[in-house]
């Protein structure tokens, strides 16, 4: 298969009253860049998470988010504090026993008097498992919206490579019809000038027209190129730099068509070549 650089993925676990959220992102680059937005409670996840992407990915700009919220909006489950309780029970008796006239304690004090309500606590290792679980389910997804936008960006760079055969095609008479012109136009400007008409200087003439002209080997190697463009997409993997240095190559065969040209309609073709190979390009910037 052949994967894009940019992809999304977004996954979540709940682990008793919190949410562990889990976000990649991934955009275009020439090499493998990681960058984290992660909870202070959630960084030594890290090291983790890196080892999990550079050895799932090559290439790309990945942002990795991860952060704890509550599991919902909803009233949490409270749980007293037992032994806390009966120290706060005692103290107060002890209170009332020094000083009988003291006012006891309401339900609503002792309940926001500090460790009466217990606070979930949830272990490193605990974590640890669900980042990596969570890691692996993200990873998956992220490769998963890699591969199906890598299939688009391959779709349209077979109908670019479609297309510049086409515009081959049609340029590979033009150079011999243009050489026949040319020889025809000499051959009536000499008839004109010399009563005698010189053969040879004419063959010369469309000899040497012929060769400036000619552009079967700029053609040739184009054809060659989308072969090899075509043949790396069947292959598939990481084939981006592989694809850019071939539309470096196509662009400067275009180039020298277009230097070459005989004729507007040559010139239009390179141009037309050139248009597609830029696309091309953009397409390719986005290949891992």
């Amino acid at each position: 298969m052949v994967y894009s650089m940019t992809g999304y993925a977004a996954v979540t676990a709940n682990i008793g009253s919190v949410s562990l959220q889990l976000e990649l992102r991934s955009v275009n680059s020439r090499y493998l860049d990681l960058a984290f937005r992660i909870n202070e409670e959630l960084r030594f996840a890290e090291p983790m998470l890196r080892d999990l992407i550079g050895a799932s990915l090559s290439r790309g700009k990945v942002e990795c988010r991860a952060n704890l919220q509550a599991a919902s909006k909803g009233t949490p489950d409270l749980t007293v504090n037992a032994e806390m309780l009966q120290r706060l029970a005692a103290a107060q008796a002890q209170v009332q026993a020094a000083l009988p006239q003291a006012a006891p304690l309401t339900s609503g004090e002792v309940l926001r008097w500090p460790g009466v309500l217990a606070e979930e606590t949830l272990s490193q290792e605990l974590l640890a498992e669900t980042m990596a679980r969570l890691g692996k389910q993200a990873l998956g997804e992220l490769r998963d919206s890699r591969e199906r936008e890598g299939a688009k960006l391959v779709t349209a760079l077979r109908e670019r490579v479609t297309g510049i055969r086409d515009k081959i095609a049609i340029a590979a008479p033009i150079v011999p019809a243009a050489v026949e012109e040319y020889r025809k136009r000499m051959t009536a400007r000499l008839q004109e000038a010399v009563a005698s008409l010189d053969e040879d200087r004419i063959r010369q003439e469309v000899t040497l027209f012929a060769q400036k002209a000619d552009v079967a080997e700029e053609l040739t190697r184009l054809n060659t190129h989308l072969d090899e463009v075509e043949r790396v997409l069947k292959a598939g993997g990481s084939v981006g730099k592989r694809l850019d240095f071939l539309m470096q190559e196509l662009n400067r065969e275009a180039n020298t068509l277009g230097s070459k040209a005989v004729s507007s309609e040559l010139t239009g073709i390179s141009v037309d070549l050139k248009v597609y190979i830029e696309q091309m390009r953009e397409q390719v910037q986005n290949l891992e």
